[in-house]
């Protein structure tokens, strides 16, 4: 047990938790491994759990069209989580995940019973949920980046006929 709250201590989105609050997630957690390029979960499925990287990277991925491999849009690596919206709802997922470059460890956390602790212990579901925001807002500030970006400094196409 203890390897997970070693893990969850390290990940941004359980800052700031106290040791007890720690081991009270990590007694939801499970562990997984993944080989490089295998699917963790694809665009479009349904959104239950929070990852969270205890070794290794994941590759977060989107779909340009049918047919085509998706394309990266963020390598994620140790500490870092993902699938936070599951936390929100449980709409489809936005993009895909796949292990990245090696062997990848996650620890994997029910929504379901993640959200009946946080109802049993308030002060750590105001934690989460405060934690969670912060990352969600970062992760949106950096992609309203990355779109003026492009909108701003790429040049336009010249059209030649």
């Amino acid at each position: 047990m203890s390897s997970f709250v070693n893990i969850l201590k390290q990940s941004d989105i359980f800052y700031r938790f106290t040791p007890t609050q720690l081991e009270l997630v990590a007694n939801l957690c499970q562990e997984a491994v993944f080989t490089k390029g295998e699917m963790i979960f694809e665009e479009n499925s349904s959104s239950k759990e929070l990852y969270v990287i205890a070794s290794g990277e994941v590759d977060i991925l989107i779909n340009s069209s049918a047919g085509k491999e998706g394309t990266v849009v963020a390598v994620l690596r140790r500490g870092q989580s993902f699938g936070e919206v599951a936390l929100v709802d449980e709409g489809l997922r936005s993009a895909s995940a796949r292990a990245g470059a090696k062997e990848t460890h996650l620890v994997i956390i029910p929504r379901d019973r993640l959200l009946m602790l946080c109802e049993t212990y308030p002060q750590l579901g105001y934690r989460l949920m405060y934690n969670l925001s912060t990352d969600l807002a970062t992760k949106i500030r950096n992609t309203d980046l990355r779109i003026r970006d492009q909108v701003l400094y790429t040049p336009p196409q010249i059209k030649t006929s």
